[in-house]
């Protein structure tokens, strides 16, 4: 099993930054790594970005591409979302996940383990 806790959610206003952390503990020796997805109000969870606990490739969807950024830290089994020049559709439930085995996915349902989410509203 693995528990993942987000933190770092909040208010901005369009252009902002806000930083996102996902701290992983449990059996997260047979996971590829950590995922960030959100799922904004009637809307169905999306796929964000991606990133391996080993290598240095990240994966992002093309919406965020340029503006987020993700990293880890293997000593603190965390992984960041760094979110610049935040527009008011990235409003949405940010969620972390992760998944056993090695390949990594952009499909929600591929994904074993989740937080509990945590909530960015960006004002306009």
């Amino acid at each position: 099993q693995v528990q993942l806790v987000e933190s770092g959610g909040g208010l901005v206003q369009a252009g902002g930054s806000l930083r996102l952390s996902c701290a992983a503990s449990g059996r997260t020796d047979n996971t590829y790594g950590l995922g960030w997805f959100r799922q904004a109000p009637g809307k169905e969870r999306e796929f964000v970005s991606r990133i391996r606990w080993s290598g240095t490739n990240t994966y992002y969807a093309d919406s965020v591409k340029g503006r987020f950024t993700i990293s880890r830290d293997n000593a603190k089994n965390t992984v960041y979302l760094q979110m610049n020049s935040l527009k008011s559709e990235d409003t949405a439930i940010y969620y972390c996940a992760s998944k056993r085995g090695a390949a990594g996915s952009t499909v929600p349902g591929n994904w074993d383990y989740w937080g509990q989410g945590t909530q960015v509203t960006v004002s306009s």
